[in-house]
């Protein structure tokens, strides 16, 4: 029988009727020291203790399994097979006993309010099938692209299309859509909210710090593969739905393949013309008009909480980066089966030491 909102209210598994029953699944593929700080955070939920952490790797060779383990987490290799999210995911919640799942990615820090209030937006409304709050970055003086790549991680509150990988489940949801579709290595997130949406399942966001993130990019070949990997996936998921009811993510697909030939285009274009007259006025006013469109973009964008500085460096990457995502489209058109994109290096894991509560 297919789980619904009228057919999945939230009970009580651990004999207090005020508090359902938490499992934690934590996913990650060598974070080493960023792991260790996860699965602490994990166990120091306000007033909500979980009842197991259970972490998936993905073939970590740092050591990030004996440490997962040395702190009391209950470790599942990731069988042989595509290394991810998906299915590690899916491990991780058809092992794990709660009715209620909250995920976590390795690389993240919870903070210890979330999980009460992502669940009492669960008990507002039935029909609420998962809540997240508000992830942000670790440490965005790290780089340039950590400093701008934090304000992606901000959204206005409420009901929204999808969740990421940070988020509190109904276990009940994940039953009735069959979790995560294995078959993609990126998007797989969005896919799913649209089968539980398809079902009349909500999502809520809830103006709540969630997570910190340490996303670690700190060169421009990370942030250009991470990009890359976000059009495969735009690529991936449209393709999916293209032709039916609700074509998700082929508007967005679509405005990329646009905006990314342009930005691809247009410089060389202005080059060449540049060369030809004996003049740079023509690459001078493509740079004037990036950064017009950047300083619009900037404007569109000024309840994000950043200074107007940073806002027109978030202004020039949300044009500048359609163009490895439109290349990320065209490696999913090249090949579909292609292996995920990793974009941070190997961390080792850490001796044993005090890691303070976030």
């Amino acid at each position: 029988m297919t789980a619904t909102p009228e057919s999945a209210p939230i009970g009580s598994l651990t004999g207090n009727p005020e508090l359902p029953r938490l499992s934690v699944v934590i996913i990650g593929r060598n974070e080493g020291e960023r792991l260790e700080r996860c699965i602490l955070s994990a166990q120091a939920i306000d007033g909500w203790a979980p009842a197991e952490i259970l972490y998936v790797d993905s073939g970590s060779t740092d050591g990030s399994l004996s440490l997962a383990a040395s702190l009391g987490a209950t470790v599942l290799p990731l069988p042989p097979g595509p290394f991810t999210a998906a299915r590690a995911r899916n491990m991780g919640w058809r092992h794990a006993a709660g009715e209620l799942i909250l995920f976590l990615d390795g690389d993240t820090i919870l903070l210890p309010e979330f999980p009460l209030a992502a669940l009492t937006e669960l008990r507002n409304d039935p029909r609420n099938a998962a809540a997240w709050g508000h992830r942000r970055e670790l440490c965005p003086c790290l780089s340039i692209y950590v400093r701008v790549l934090d304000l992606d991680w901000v959204y206005h509150p409420g009901e929204t299309l999808f969740f990421g990988g940070d988020v509190l489940v109904r276990r009940a949801a994940l039953e009735g859509v069959n979790g995560f579709d294995e078959t993609l290595i990126a998007g797989e997130e969005p896919e799913m909210c649209r089968r539980m949406r398809n079902l009349n399942w909500r999502i809520q966001h809830i103006d709540v710090p969630m997570t910190l993130h340490d996303l670690a990019i700190t060169r421009f070949s990370q942030y250009w593969r991470r990009s890359q990997r976000a059009g495969f996936a735009f690529a991936a998921v449209s393709a999916r739905f293209r032709g039916t009811s609700d074509p998700f993510w082929s508007d967005e697909a679509s405005r990329n393949r646009q905006r990314g030939l342009f930005w691809l285009i247009t410089p060389f274009l202005a080059l060449a013309s540049s060369i030809a007259i004996g003049s740079g006025w023509p690459l001078g006013l493509w740079f004037l008009l990036l950064l017009a469109m950047a300083a619009r973009t900037a404007w569109q964008y000024r309840w994000k909480p950043a200074p107007w500085t940073t806002l027109l460096l978030y202004g020039l990457h949300s044009h500048l980066q359609q163009i490895p995502i439109y290349l990320g489209q065209l490696q999913f058109t090249r090949n579909r089966n292609k292996a995920l994109m990793e974009y941070k290096d190997v961390t080792p894991s850490p001796e044993k030491t005090e890691t303070p509560r976030p």
